[in-house]
């Protein structure tokens, strides 16, 4: 509670633009020794010091002292399209609220953080090649099978310990991934094409894996082609583990093949891989199967964007299956109420019961059956 308290004063400091001297003075201290023994946890705050911070500094005292908040440790990279700043701001901390509500309920029922984190052997030089065999690697290593697109997310919870949710996001959001100290998360939009929700995820998961060698930008545009070095990196890395070469084999050889024959073999092969013909196209593009010219002069029109068209694809469920399962323990063992579960998801008891059901989990005493 304290390192909390510590973290969130420090911020909000910082967001007022006060110096640790001027803080000082505000709560009457001799020195700005004092501020940065708390900001850093060495020092407990007395609750007469709080109602000093709740009323000086103009923060509610839930800021200080709400579990689920992340203020002043969550960082977050957003793949998005021209979403302003008070948006996106706003989604943050409603984001913030799932995770952090996930990593206080977690260890509450029982559910530690991992102690170790997975990240790629990959330096900040890396080239295009070795993100490219990394991505591949990856879906060797954590046997993705034929469609690695489809495991993938399971094999990120499972195997990773990296939180993974399907949210209904703010138009103009695809996906994020945030890094805690003691856990990371990718939040994926749930009503994308799945070929999109594919692709995001993959990259979001490189950001995961190299955040401490290559950290990424608070925000980013989106897309499978262009951006900054890191950002093409990460659709490297993602178009790689996606569509590994050995995948790719059993379809034959794509050179020569030009127009109609081209097209068909794309949409087939993208179809079977859960990905956009698109992101195909300049996967192939990449590897060298098809040249340049012959990729930029495919109609986008004549490629299907995830499946065949008459193909019906329904959003994944809300959040995940272990997310879901925290939130009912916590129910059941009393950590959490359904009043607060159910300000805490924006869901109405009604769906939140749905929640539940959809993901093969019994409906915790107490929530019932509407």
């Amino acid at each position: 509670m304290q390192a909390r308290i510590g973290k969130r004063l420090r911020a909000l400091r910082e967001a007022r633009k006060l110096s640790q001297d001027e803080l000082a003075r505000t709560f009457g201290f001799k020195d700005r020794q004092t501020v940065s023994a708390i900001e850093t946890g060495a020092r407990r705050m007395t609750a007469e010091e709080l109602v000093v911070a709740v009323e000086e500094l103009g923060a509610p005292l839930r800021y200080f002292t709400d579990p689920f908040l992340l203020v002043g440790e969550g960082r977050f990279s957003w793949r998005q399209d021209e979403v302003d700043a008070g948006r996106l701001a706003a989604y943050e901390r409603k984001a913030g609220q799932w995770i952090g509500a996930y990593r206080h309920l977690a260890a509450q029922v029982g559910c530690p953080s991992p102690l170790l984190r997975r990240s790629l052997a990959l330096a900040s030089d890396a080239s295009a090649r070795d993100v490219m065999r990394a991505g591949e690697r990856f879906a060797e290593e954590f046997r993705l099978g034929e469609a690695p697109a489809a495991r993938l997310a399971g094999a990120m919870e499972r195997d990773l310990n990296i939180l993974v949710l399907m949210v209904d996001a703010e138009p103009g959001i695809s996906g994020a991934a945030c890094r805690l100290p003691e856990l990371d998360a990718v939040l994926i939009a749930r009503h994308e094409l799945p070929g999109r929700r594919h692709f995001d995820l993959a990259h979001e998961l490189f950001h995961i894996l190299t955040w401490d060698t290559m950290p990424p930008t608070h925000t980013e545009t989106s897309g499978e082609t262009g951006g900054r070095r890191i950002e093409r990196l990460a659709n490297k890395f993602a178009a790689s583990l996606l569509m590994p070469t050995a995948r790719l084999e059993p379809f034959g050889r794509w050179a020569g093949l030009a127009g109609d024959s081209l097209i068909a073999r794309l949409n087939t092969a993208a179809d079977e891989l859960q990905v956009s013909a698109s992101a195909l196209r300049w996967r192939l593009v990449g590897m060298g199967e098809i040249d340049q010219a012959t990729g930029q002069g495919i109609p986008e029109s004549a490629l299907h964007k995830n499946g065949s068209p008459d193909r019906e694809c329904a959003p994944p469920f809300r959040f995940s299956r272990r997310f879901v399962e925290v939130v009912g323990q916590a129910l059941e063992q009393g950590c959490l109420t359904v009043q607060r579960a159910i300000d805490l998801l924006a869901l109405p008891i009604g769906e939140l019961e749905e929640l539940f059901a959809a993901h093969g989990i019994a409906c915790p005493p107490g929530l019932g059956v509407g």
